[in-house]
């Protein structure tokens, strides 16, 4: 089973070769997980997507397959460590959950093959140079969250024809989630509906909010 193959499975990019090629194979591959927020066990739902896409390709967690989960606890600054033991791991592929883990792992762990997930627009964000042709070792998918939150806001304008005043909650420290801000404000200005900005990079932040009346 080549390296690339078993990537590409992982990004849901190309077609997979037939599994009986990944049971074959003597190797034991170690995925890295590395996530932005807290701990996520065998249950969790990503996990479990995970599994059954690789395990439909033949790779079985416990026979050629291992996980290693490691996640920062909302701690920013935690991530281009945990990717650095990731790479020092001798991980395959690094699956990162959000931008600041993806944007962490591409810096840190330069030559391990990374799937971004939930991370936003890679283009846009920089993490890729362009959705055909990537660049570096980053691949994984895309998504439309920046034009559905502009969407969204036209739809509960038709909804609350009298709306005039939204307040908006982000993540501000998520480059991904800033560029989703930054097109519903654009859009609620075409609407002539006026925002109210509330930013936040960590827990402690909430305490400081005040929504105007």
């Amino acid at each position: 089973m080549r390296r690339r193959e078993f990537i590409a499975g992982l990004g849901g990019v190309v077609a997979w070769p037939a599994a009986g090629s990944a049971q074959r194979s003597a190797k034991i591959y170690r995925v890295g997980l590395l996530a932005t927020g807290g701990a996520f066990g065998s249950g969790d739902e990503r996990r479990k997507t995970i599994l059954e896409g690789l395990a439909a390709r033949g790779f079985v967690e416990g026979q050629n397959l291992v996980f290693d989960v490691r996640w920062g606890e909302g701690r920013y600054d935690r991530l281009s460590e945990l990717a650095a033991a990731l790479k020092a791991a001798n991980a395959d592929v690094i699956v990162t959950f959000g931008y600041p883990a993806a944007l962490a792992a591409k810096e840190t762990a330069k030559e391990v093959p990374i799937v971004v997930t939930g991370s936003g627009d890679p283009v846009a964000t920089g993490l890729a140079d362009g959705l055909a042709r990537p660049g570096g070792y980053v691949t994984g998918m895309t998504e439309l969250s920046t034009e559905l939150s502009a969407k969204r806001l036209e739809i509960l304008k038709e909804a609350v024809p009298n709306l005039r005043r939204v307040a908006m909650l982000w993540n501000a420290a998520d480059l991904g989630m800033t560029l989703r801000y930054r097109a519903a404000e654009t859009a609620a200005k075409a609407l002539n509906v006026s925002v109210q900005t509330l930013g936040v990079r960590e827990p402690n932040d909430f305490d400081t909010l005040h929504l105007r009346r």
